[in-house]
């Protein structure tokens, strides 16, 4: 049994991975935390260059939109990898799993719901 610690690092390690082969490039920073039966996990600086002037348009809502559209249609389709790569470290079922990007700030949330709360050594 793996303590709260080793299981959030091990999650951020498989959100960066899932990033970086599947999405084409990684965050700069990643920070995962066991909240009961949730996993919740921050990632900054996940805008790239292009879509960061995207951000900027003078009409922003439309670049702003594009940006979470297109980002939310790559997770849907990677979907299933990345819950079973967090399923795998959790030995946990995922119920459900939310995200959202801020186009000003250039940080990302990911939020699974599991089925309970993770099995977690002391420390």
């Amino acid at each position: 049994m793996k303590t709260r610690g080793e299981l959030e690092a091990e999650i951020s390690q498989a959100v960066i991975r899932f990033k970086k082969e599947y999405m084409g490039r990684g965050p700069l920073s990643v920070r995962t935390y066991l909240l009961e039966d949730m996993a919740l996990v921050r990632l900054q600086g996940v805008l790239t260059a292009a879509e960061q002037k995207l951000a900027q348009v003078e009409e922003r809502s439309r670049g702003r939109d594009l940006i979470k559209q297109m980002r939310l249609e790559l997770i849907e389709h990677g979907r299933p990898l990345l819950e079973r790569a967090v399923r795998d470290i959790l030995q946990v079922d995922i119920v459900s799993l939310h995200t959202d990007v801020s186009t000003s700030s250039g940080e990302s949330v990911i939020l699974f719901t599991l089925a309970r709360k993770p099995d977690l050594a002391a420390g």
